[in-house]
């Protein structure tokens, strides 16, 4: 396949962000996927593009992920993140990871290294060592924000768990191939060790050139149920157009399980989608040619 436009898209993640903090998590998807777009252009590579765009979110301390990230109910960090391209199904992943910054980068030298797929907890970390990336420094990830949430869920006056503010990013280039990346700190005051859909294959994260490259966000025990990354990208390779495929995919999230969250999905046609079924879910697009948009 060739004369695709090449495209990258972005969510932060479904939830229900306060409407004046709307805006500036948009703004943030936007610069994201222009920043994907970018290195898509410049390397070719759709995952080095899905990888660059999420980075970028990780180091906004406004997402649920790397620097800013939810805080476990012993007020440590255990982060999550996933990649996969779709020429040939390799993937990386990493569950419990302590605090590094940017472990989407960790997930991707996992697939790069090949022994093994997916590293959990201090095998992770130990991992990320190896590889050549540094803990931070004590706290240097944690934000006041993620502090007053979690005294807040420790103290009765908000709901556990689900944060929202997941962060995600697929991308298509001209040839057609697809890539997926995400990334999260998971659900605020999470019993340490527990793992959402973000590092699993299939649920939180899918890319095959045959199909579609998918990125989602919600309640990641739901998700894990119902496989709703590889869902969507499998109605796609059947024939139904990016946008169709995701919101059906959607819709039978919630009708089977009563699952709630959102997705963004990429045909290897260029096509592209995003659908939730909670209040928002901020995103950003990025087109070669034709600018950035973005909302929620």
């Amino acid at each position: 396949m060739s004369g695709v436009v090449p495209v990258v898209l972005v969510h932060g993640g479904a939830g229900a962000v306060p409407l004046p903090k709307r805006p500036v998590h948009a703004e943030g998807c936007k610069r994201a996927a222009a920043e994907g777009l970018r290195v898509l252009l410049e390397t070719g590579d759709p995952l080095e593009a899905a990888i660059a765009a999420v980075v970028m979110l990780e180091d906004d301390p406004l997402f649920n992920a790397g620097t800013g990230a939810c805080l476990t109910s012993d007020g440590t960090l255990e982060l999550d993140a996933s990649v996969m391209e779709g020429a040939h199904l390799h993937m990386g992943a990493v569950t419990c990871l302590p605090a590094f910054r940017n472990p989407i980068r960790i997930a991707d030298a996992v697939r790069e290294d090949g022994k093994h797929t997916f590293y959990a907890g201090d095998g992770a970390a130990r991992f990320a060592e190896r590889a050549g990336f540094l803990r931070a420094e004590d706290g240097a990830m944690i934000t006041e924000a993620a502090r007053r949430r979690l005294e807040q869920v420790l103290a009765g006056e908000a709901d556990r768990g689900w944060a929202g503010s997941t962060v995600g990013a697929v991308a298509c280039d001209p040839s057609g191939r697809v890539a997926a990346a995400t990334s999260t700190g998971g659900t605020v005051g999470k019993t340490p060790g527990r793992v959402g859909d973000t590092p699993i294959v299939g649920a939180g994260t899918w890319a095959d050139d045959r199909a579609g490259a998918c990125s989602t966000t919600g309640i990641g025990e739901q998700i894990m149920r119902f496989s709703l990354a590889r869902h969507a990208a499998e109605l796609v390779r059947s024939g139904a157009p990016a946008q169709e495929a995701a919101e059906a995919a959607i819709a039978g999230f919630g009708e089977r399980i009563g699952g709630r969250g959102g997705l963004i999905l990429v045909g290897p046609r260029g096509d592209f989608a995003h659908a939730r079924n909670t209040e928002t879910m901020s995103w950003g697009l990025a087109r070669a040619g034709e600018g950035t948009q973005f909302g929620f």
